[in-house]
């Protein structure tokens, strides 16, 4: 969409300032790829030696992008991250793998190293080829002009539907060392991420290998960014990375070789807090939203049925445009509940919104209120909760509500 939308009513009221990360620096720039004059560039240049890890989606149609990134991730190694908005590169062909070695080859040139060095990454329309041409001359000019500031800005450029930059960081001790990670990232629409998320970029002057980055990440996005949904609609895209300079070795941060390492345990909870963070901004933006709706289910088989059966809640139009109409309808919770072809007993269900229990043994609660239930759904976070009764096993995601909004967004997309 070449018009900007209005910011998200869930947007979060404060922003951190993320720190500068030795080792690593960024420069935005306009180079025309769907729209003239708009921001849709990213170059991140890292030190020599900075190690790689990434996941991505699962989609059996994945950009071209995700295939040059799964092919060069083997190296472990990056120099150069280059994102591009507007144009997804994805469903393009042969073209499409011209296109990324293109890039490629221009942002090695640009940043003095390998191809298999540059992570590339794409968000935007699906099906229009990618002029890789427009990087001629750009990248250099960004690989001269990064500097350790602009988080903003990177978050800015990387944004399609997005209306507003989702950015997250933390400091924590890892060793006698203070270590930082900054994170950033992209999606609003199309979101049910699958091993990955929509595009987000996370950076850290840990000194950790690729192997044991590589783990961590891979273990962090299950319950964050896998645990969140706002169409039910998988991307060919999704990417998330993480990159390690390794700087803060230089002030005595200890080299990490195995994810189990008990030295890792602050920045294992604050990665995971981190993309936690990045997470919920992603479902607080989700395309046309006003309300952030939280599911938990609890006394369940096992973890992966409350998944299983949160996921089926959440991703039900039904219950979504009933959380919209602030209407707390448990029928469309209970069928949500039943369609999941996961264990469940209707005469043991039991359901709340916001804490006030609506339904339970299998039929309305006897203390029903309307006007206590009708005042509740007029908040912009909604927490269902439903109570399976037959195990110990629960699970959390994160969704928002379907509006009007959603249906002119998508319409219009492509306009």
């Amino acid at each position: 969409m070449a018009k900007s939308l209005p910011v998200s009513p869930l947007a979060p009221t404060a922003v951190p300032e993320l720190p500068a990360i030795a080792g690593v620096r960024l420069a935005t720039a306009a180079a025309g790829i769907r729209y003239t004059g708009r921001t849709d560039v990213l170059l991140a240049v890292m030190d020599k030696g900075t190690t790689a890890a990434g996941v991505f989606t699962t989609s059996k149609c994945p950009s071209a992008p995700v295939e040059w990134c799964r092919v060069v991730l083997k190296n472990g190694k990056a120099q150069a991250l280059v994102v591009n908005s507007g144009n997804a590169n994805a469903f393009t062909g042969k073209t499409g793998k011209a296109s990324t070695k293109l890039t490629g080859d221009i942002a090695s040139k640009a940043v003095g190293c390998k191809p298999n060095e540059i992570f590339l990454a794409s968000t935007g329309v699906i099906g229009e080829p990618l002029d890789a041409t427009k990087f001629d001359g750009v990248l250099a000019t960004l690989a001269d002009s990064a500097t350790p500031e602009g988080w903003m800005d990177a978050a800015k450029a990387i944004m399609t539907t997005d209306t507003f930059p989702k950015v997250a960081t933390a400091t924590v001790k890892l060793g006698k060392a203070k270590v930082t990670i900054n994170g950033i990232a992209k999606g609003s629409g199309m979101i049910a991420p699958d091993m990955a998320t929509m595009l987000s970029f996370v950076f850290t002057d840990a000194p950790i290998s690729a192997p044991a980055l590589q783990a961590l990440l891979k273990a962090g996005v299950d319950d964050t960014f896998n645990a969140v949904t706002v169409d039910g609609d998988t991307s060919t895209s999704d990417t998330l990375m993480m990159f390690a300079t390794g700087a803060a070795a230089a002030q005595g941060a200890p080299k990490i070789t195995k994810a189990s390492d008990v030295r890792l345990k602050p920045f294992v909870k604050a990665l995971q807090t981190l993309l936690a963070d990045l997470a919920e901004q992603v479902a607080r933006d989700g395309e046309g939203a006003r309300k952030l709706i939280e599911i938990i289910v609890e006394g369940a088989t096992t973890k992966a049925s409350a998944r299983k059966i949160a996921m089926s809640i959440a991703n039900s139009p039904l219950v979504k445009t009933a959380v919209a109409g602030e209407d707390a309808n448990w029928g469309r919770v209970v069928m949500a509940v039943g369609k999941a072809g996961q264990p469940a007993n209707r005469d043991k269900l039991s359901i709340s919104f916001n804490g006030i229990r609506v339904a339970k043994s299998g039929a309305r609660d006897p203390s029903y209120n309307e006007a206590e239930v009708s005042k509740t759904m007029k908040e912009q976070k909604i927490q269902i909760k439903v109570a399976l009764g037959l195990g110990k096993a629960r699970d959390r995601v994160l969704t928002c509500d379907l509006t009007k909004e959603y249906i002119a967004i998508n319409g219009d997309y492509r306009s």
